[in-house]
């Protein structure tokens, strides 16, 4: 559902796209899973069914579709016009979005390359990351610190031998089990004395350069999230030349801000995507299973648990609209508000869906044989990637009484009586 009427080539993208998603990628999902294994296996190699649809996508025309139109690598299309097509790929969030090369936490690294690379750099990690030939890594969170302030990295990154040594400890590194992972995006910090907010650089580390450790997989509530997982990484005396340096020293602050305005608001996109499959898959159960003498669905807490999910969802859903299309008319620095509301209602609302579909399912819910336990559980760290609910909530709140403050100063310049 739009708010606007999408051009001709996205109603096409959207019908493409549904299709693809519901008869490819959908049915494919336990094949992927299957072929993936178990134990170590699992970290080996990435199941054959996904080069067949990442063809498959190529083919549609449903490649980078997010990289939007201010870039000349990109497809072309508005944050508003990749919501409505994001939200389509998070029906199947394992599946997908790697696809269709527009998986995290890929998009946004390929949008830092896109945005503040040089041409080097985008020569040697952006082409090849938009032909899906190698995957990446973002490195910020640290198990030391309290790192949704992150202003406490303490990862050091000191001038050497002509380039940088990184020495440091991260974990919940998304993307970093990927056999294919060929760079990480690593924050630290380059000058102790310089302001709170200038000390922070980030560097472009090889996954395979002398010292980088993946140490071990996280599990999320049990699950591994195999081939990419999220791990624990060590930096230690990593040489990294002064040419894989993002946009200069003690910015790393702004490259980050730039990257996860959007990378927020892809999140929300997709978990509209699995709150709608969820609704779906609960209707559907209502509606073959008996308790007590009639269908589940006729029972009045359960038709109030559909009214509910539906209406939440759609609310949910002009929150990331309204946010995208901001995004497009003021740039993320001027949406910081909508993007936070986004951020904080999308997953609460869409959790809330999944645990009424899990309740619908009863044992059978919280088991492997539906999407809903996987989907609830990533749904719950969304809570906390990518900032904290609290931190969201913090920076709106301030943000507002600010908004407010500024109209009434306005108000009463207005009604002030004019010097004579």
């Amino acid at each position: 559902m739009s708010l606007v009427q999408l051009s001709p080539r996205v109603q096409e993208l959207q019908r493409r796209l549904t299709e693809f998603v519901e008869n490819e990628c959908i049915p494919a999902e336990a094949e992927y899973q299957k072929a993936l294994g178990s134990g170590a296996q699992r970290w080996e190699a990435v199941p054959p069914v996904m080069e067949r649809l990442k063809a498959r996508a190529r083919s549609l025309g449903l490649w980078n579709l997010f990289l939007t139109k201010e870039y000349k690598e990109g497809a072309g299309l508005t944050n508003y016009e990749y919501a409505v097509l994001c939200e389509i790929m998070g029906r199947s969030p394992a599946i997908a979005p790697e696809a269709c090369n527009c998986s995290a936490p890929d998009t946004g690294n390929m949008e830092v390359f896109a945005k503040y690379g040089s041409a080097a750099q985008k020569e040697k990690w952006l082409l090849p990351l938009m032909e899906g030939k190698i995957r990446s890594a973002f490195a910020m969170t640290e198990p030391a610190v309290a790192s949704s302030d992150a202003t406490n990295i303490c990862t050091r990154i000191t001038p050497s031998r002509g380039g940088y040594l990184v020495n440091g400890r991260k974990w919940w590194i998304s993307g970093a089990g990927h056999p294919k992972c060929a760079v990480f995006l690593t924050m630290g910090k380059t000058d102790l004395s310089a302001s709170k907010y200038s000390q922070q650089s980030i560097v472009a580390v090889p996954a395979d350069a002398p010292g980088v450790t993946v140490v071990r997989p996280l599990t999320v509530f049990g699950y591994d999230d195999a081939p990419h997982g999220h791990c624990e990484v060590l930096f230690e005396n990593v040489w990294v030349p002064k040419e894989n340096l993002i946009l200069g020293e003690g910015r790393g602050f702004e490259v980050i801000q730039g990257r996860l305005g959007p990378g927020r608001i892809h999140h929300c996109m997709r978990s509209l995507g699995m709150g709608e499959r969820a609704l779906e898959l609960m209707i559907e159960r209502v509606q073959n299973r008996t308790t007590f003498g009639r269908k589940i669905a006729e029972h009045g807490v359960v038709l109030d648990y559909i009214a509910k999910s539906r209406m939440e969802l759609e609310s949910a859903r002009m929150l990331v609209l309204r946010a995208a299309d901001m995004i497009d008319k003021v740039g993320a620095k001027h949406a910081k508000k909508e993007i936070a509301m986004a951020k904080v209602v999308v997953p609460t609302v869409v959790l809330g869906i999944l645990d009424r579909a899990i309740q619908m399912y009863g044992a059978g819910g919280v088991g492997q044989d539906t999407p809903l336990a996987d989907f609830w559980a990533g749904m719950r760290t969304l809570r906390i990637a990518d900032g904290p609910d609290e931190v969201h909530t913090r920076q709106i709140a301030q943000l507002e009484i600010a908004e407010q403050n500024a109209k009434r100063s306005k108000k009463s310049a207005l009604a002030a009586p004019a010097k004579l």
